[in-house]
Order: C-alpha cells, then structure tokens, then sequence
C-alpha cells in the first residue's frame, strides 16, 4: 500500500478532485483515480469527497493506493516469443490459436495466463496484478502484440490507438485479386444483424473502419497483400475483404471456406487445409514508448503455414 500526500496547487479557477490528482499522480489513470475516490481511499481535509468537489488551492489531499491484488486468471507457465521486453511494457510474437483474453470455454492457455506466468515485475493494472492488453488479435492470427505492465505504461499505449498512431501492417493471402495495385477501404464496421457471431458493414450502429491495401503478388486465384490498418475494429480486415470478394483463404467465418472449392490443384489445397486458420498474420508493429518516448518498432516474419502456400505458389 502507498500513501500520498500534497497540497492542492493554487489556481485561477475551481478544479476537479480527481483532475487535480490525475495532474499530481501521473502514473495513476482516470479509471483508477475514480475507483479509489468511490472507495473512499482519497480525503480531502481529512474528508472522503467525491469527484467532482471543487478545489481552489491549499487542501490537504491524501491518496492511498492498495497494493495490485491477484488478478482472476491464473498464472500458466507457457512458451512465448518474447521480441522485447522492459519495465514498463512486453512485446509479443502470437502464434495461431492463442486466445488473448480469457472467456467462455477459454479459461486457460490466454495469452494473458502466459504473460501472467511470464512477467514477475507487474506493478498493477486498474489496482488488479495483471498485463495491460490494449489491442488484440483474433485467436486464428498470428502476429505481434504489446502489453503494458502499470498503469503508465497502459494509458500512454491506449491513447496511442484510440488516436490511430499506432503503425499496424499485416499481411495475408486472399482468393481472387483486385483489379487495382492499391487501394483504400472505408466503412462502419458494427454486429452483424443476423449472425451475432459475426462483423459487417451492414450494421445499424458501425463505428468508422479503415484499411490500405497494397498487392505484393499475384498468383493464380490467389493474391498475396499488404494492409495497413488506420483504425482497429473488431475482424475489420477479415470484413473487408470478404465485402470486396477477396475472403481471406481458410476464413471459415466469412466465406474463405466455400471459395475452396474453385482450386483444383490438390497439393494447394491441402496446404490451406493445413493451415486451419486464416491467412492472415500482423507482422509490423510501431509506437512510441509510452515512458521514455523513443520510436519502437518490430516485424516478424510469416509463419510458416503461411511461406509453405506462398513457396509452393512460387514454384508452381
């Protein structure tokens, strides 16, 4: 536990309790600072206030951060690709069929059980001993991942993709190809209103999704791309490509499966039957250091389910 006393700095105008601590406990973030005013684990002249109380200068704030509690998943001693690694944050090389996030029938084997098993300096997420996800990867791609290990490290990572300045590149394998080298894709990407399982850009409440695309080989019925995501939605590049008619090969989900049906060579469609996955992986990943600020940026090469079907398509 860690108490924290200060004096309300002087100011022109009336401020906030809890934006005068998020300006004075900087490592703290704004859920955080909520949670502990509503516990009552901030007074204010020996007061527990609420929130939005008034400050004008010279109250005697105190603050008292609990120490991060266990967090519910369990710790699991799993293989990682670790590509870097420091104080404030993990960077991760998933493989295919690893869940990040525990849920229903994925109680063990998360990305986030590994890390848990993994990381032994996490000094507290929101208050719980648990990494910071704050971008995920569908179970069936493969690619890289950051984690944050505290509170500042979290924030400064979140408000890097909710401001889309975080650089994403992937690269996958679609049926067909487009009639273009390059292209851009825009949408609103919600639910789907008939199968909940699903994404689409017939929703009735998207959110705006972005895509760039570029043509690094064309093959016969297949194409291999590049795409660079301007903003993160939920399956948006598996969305849109099958929208354009250029389903992901061993996309089950969005329409990748019934398009196998059009190869007739057996040794190629043996090895997207293989694959039991989506030919999809995120391969560049580039932020700033949420702590001390440099440029970080890592690339990882493709699978090798994905190079067996691009080295056979070479060779063809």
């Amino acid at each position: 536990m860690e108490t924290r006393n200060f004096i309300a700095p002087s100011q022109e105008t009336f401020s906030r309790l809890d934006l005068v601590i998020r300006r004075e406990m900087t490592e703290l973030s704004r859920s955080t600072v909520q949670r502990l005013i509503e516990e009552g684990r901030v007074t204010v002249n020996g007061q527990p206030e609420r929130a939005s109380l008034k400050l004008k200068g010279g109250e005697d704030v105190c603050v008292i951060v609990p120490a991060p509690v266990p967090a519910e998943p369990m710790a699991e001693e799993i293989p990682l690709e670790i590509l870097h690694e420091d104080a404030d944050l993990v960077v991760i090389n998933k493989p295919a069929g690893m869940v990040v996030h525990q849920g229903a029938g994925n109680s063990s084997g998360t990305l986030v059980n590994a890390l848990l098993g993994h990381c032994h300096d996490l000094s507290g997420i929101g208050g719980e001993l648990r990494p910071g996800i704050v971008h995920r990867i569908d179970k069936d791609t493969s690619g890289i991942l950051v984690a944050a290990k505290n509170d500042r490290a979290h924030q400064g990572l979140a408000e890097q993709f909710r401001l889309h300045t975080v650089k994403r590149v992937y690269r996958a394998i679609v049926f067909g190809g487009p009639l273009e080298e390059s292209g851009r894709i825009e949408s609103e990407i919600g639910r789907h209103p008939v199968d909940r399982k699903k994404m689409s850009s017939t929703a009735r409440h998207g959110k705006r999704a972005v895509t760039r695309w570029k043509v690094l080989t064309r093959y016969p019925r297949l194409t291999f791309l590049e795409l660079r995501l301007e903003t993160g939605r939920t399956h948006q590049i598996r969305v849109h490509l099958s929208e354009k008619g250029h389903q992901l090969v061993g996309d089950e989900v969005y329409g990748g499966g019934s398009r196998l049906a059009g190869i007739t060579d057996s040794r190629l469609k043996k090895l997207i039957l293989d694959l039991n996955r989506q030919a999809l992986h995120a391969m560049t990943l580039g932020f700033i250091h949420p702590v001390d600020g440099r440029y970080l940026e890592f690339t990882t090469p493709l699978p090798d389910d994905m190079q067996r079907i691009l080295d056979y398509l070479e060779k063809s």
